[in-house]
This record gives structure tokens, sequence and C-alpha cells, in this order.
């Protein structure tokens, strides 16, 4: 039998042990082993804090599971900070993120994911038209064996032709482009497990495509049928405007969901069909000369057939160049392109 430890070593190792747990801490901060992290961003939802922190308390308090609830003030101009500030003195759960100007929605959501603690995430608006008494429901789908579970507004209490008919549309639109089939992409309710978000970088005004990129992962995903209540307070910070934003976005994710380690596949088959193109404008262009003796020179299809080789040449350089990057992108950084979800 070995010699046994002496006592010194014990505690040794016991301060080793302490010292180690201490320097994870700091290392990440935002990690405090919760069950559930609730994450809100608000801007200008000065009146709609406080009942919706009493909501959110009253769901959770009596559900069991340890929790912490992050709202992120994206900006705000009126008294949305004063409030936090105020709620903050009397709920030892509430964490309070104050961005310097305001980022947007996105952004402010992947600020909460950051300093999420919990096992699992839920976000949600601040504006209160989302019902938190709908979060055990998510909860309970997430238990079931999905990664992530989308909120349905069926049942939208917002203007028809302003916001119900462009959200139905856009949705419709997202579902067939990224074949990813949900009703409502743009509602915030969602619960997700923390590896969803584990490694999650989002751009733009990417949030609502989150369950998409997480399906292109192999993520399980469903969605479930959720309250949806008027505003009271405040106006809404949404319009047309943003269904631009929407689109572009919506083809950059298109174009990454398919092509995101193989660009060569969409810039070269594009320039294999614009090469395609003016050898045939060139064929006709003989054709017409040979058969119509029409004067190659002033042939307006003859330049045509340059144009269409040089935009072929272009979109396949770009192809050669996009493949560089992409093996810069994934080898410089030891990325897979591949993800695991479990090693039996």
């Amino acid at each position: 039998m070995g010699p046994c430890l002496r006592r010194n070593d014990v505690s040794g190792y016991l301060a080793f042990l302490v010292n180690i747990c201490y320097a994870l801490s700091v290392l990440n901060p935002g990690r405090h082993f919760m069950e559930i992290s609730v994450i809100i961003p608000v801007y200008n939802e000065e009146k709609n804090i406080r009942p919706l922190c009493d909501e959110i308390s009253e769901v959770l308090g009596k559900y069991g599971r340890s929790y912490e609830v992050i709202f992120i003030n994206d900006g705000s101009t009126d008294n949305t900070l004063q409030e936090l500030t105020g709620i903050k003195q009397s709920a030892p759960h509430l964490k309070i993120i104050d961005l310097n100007r305001n980022f947007g929605q996105t952004p402010a959501i992947m600020a909460g994911f950051d300093m999420a603690g919990g096992d699992i995430v839920i976000t949600m608006d601040g504006d209160m038209q989302n019902d938190p008494r709908d979060i055990p429901a998510l909860i309970e789908k997430l238990d079931s064996g999905f990664d992530l579970v989308s909120g349905w507004r069926r049942k939208r209490k917002d203007a028809f032709l302003r916001r119900v008919v462009p959200s139905r549309l856009a949705n419709w639109l997202i579902s067939v482009t990224l074949k990813v089939p949900l009703h409502d992409y743009g509602c915030t309710l969602k619960a997700y497990k923390r590896d969803v978000i584990k490694n999650l970088r989002l751009y733009g005004e990417m949030h609502r495509f989150i369950p998409a990129i997480a399906c292109w992962k192999g993520a399980r995903i469903t969605e479930l049928e959720v309250n949806h209540r008027p505003r009271q307070y405040g106006k809404t910070g949404y319009g047309l405007n943003r269904t631009i934003k929407v689109l572009l976005d919506l083809l950059l994710i298109a174009f990454l969901s398919e092509y995101s380690t193989k660009p060569i596949r969409f810039f070269g088959g594009m320039g294999i069909i614009s090469g395609s193109l003016g050898f045939l404008s060139f064929l006709l262009v003989v054709y017409m000369k040979l058969v119509k003796h029409t004067d190659m020179s002033g042939n307006p299809l003859l330049i045509l057939c340059v144009l269409f080789f040089l935009v072929s040449v272009q979109l396949i350089s770009m192809g050669f160049l996009g493949e560089i990057n992409i093996r810069t992108y994934y080898e410089s950084q030891n990325k897979t392109i591949y993800h695991i979800r479990d090693i039996l």
C-alpha cells in the first residue's frame, strides 16, 4: 500500500481546488449555474418594467427551479434604467446590462446570451405582449427532448394590415427559403438549451433566424402556440422599414446555410452559366456572320458575348477566393465543419 497523504498535502489539494473554482468564476462571471435564465431586451419601456418583473417573479418563484432575469437596457432615453435599478434593490435574481447606446435587438440578445448562466435560456420582449405564464410550457417542451422551442403567436394582437399581414408573408418566405417550417419566426418568446446558443454569433437582424441556424447545426426544434397580448404602454419600435433588412439577412442566411463551406459551388455554378451564355452568344454571332452575312463588328451580340465571358471569369475567381477564405477561417481557429451531438 502506498504512503498515506499527510494533512498538509490534503489541505494543499483543497486550496488548489478552491483556487481553480475561483479562477473559473473570474474567467466566466456570467455563469452562476442557474437552471433558468430569462433574457429581456428593453428600449424605452419604463411603464412595462415593474409589472413584467412582478409577473415573471410570480410564475418562476413557484416553479421550483433556480432562475435569473437579465434585462438588457438597449440605450433607453426614458426612465427604463432608473426603474430597473429601483427594482434591483428588492430582487436579487435580477441582472441589469446597460448598453452604451441603442444597438438593436440582435446585439442586445447576444449580450444576454453572453451573460446568461442558466442551462435553459428564455428570450422574451419587454413590452408585456409575451405572457410569462407560457414559460413553464416552453420548458416542458424542452424537457421532452427538443433543443429549441419557438413561440407561435397564432392569435396576434397587433394591427392586421401593418403588422400581421407583412409578418405572415415574411414567415412564409423564410420557411420556404430556409426549409425550416415555422409559423412565427418573429416571436421573441423562445426557449433554448445552453448548447444551442453556446457558440452562436449573430449580426444584423438575425435573432429571428436562430431556429434556422440551430436546425442547420442539427438541433431538434419545435414550436408551441403562446398567448399574445395587446400593448398597453409605449409604442412599438418595429415598422415596415425593417422589411428590407430582414430580406437582406434572409439572403445571407440562405447562402450560408447552403454554401458556407463550399462557396465555389455557388460562384462557380453562376460562372459556368454565364460562360455558357457567352459561348451560345458567340455561336449565334458566328452563325449570323456565315449565314446572314451580318457584320460582326457592329453586332451587339459580340459585346454581350465578351461581357458574359468576363463575368464568368470574375465569378469563378470569386469562388476560388471564397474557398481560400473559408479554409483560412476554419483552419486558423481550429473550427470544425461538423457538429457533434453526443459521443457514446
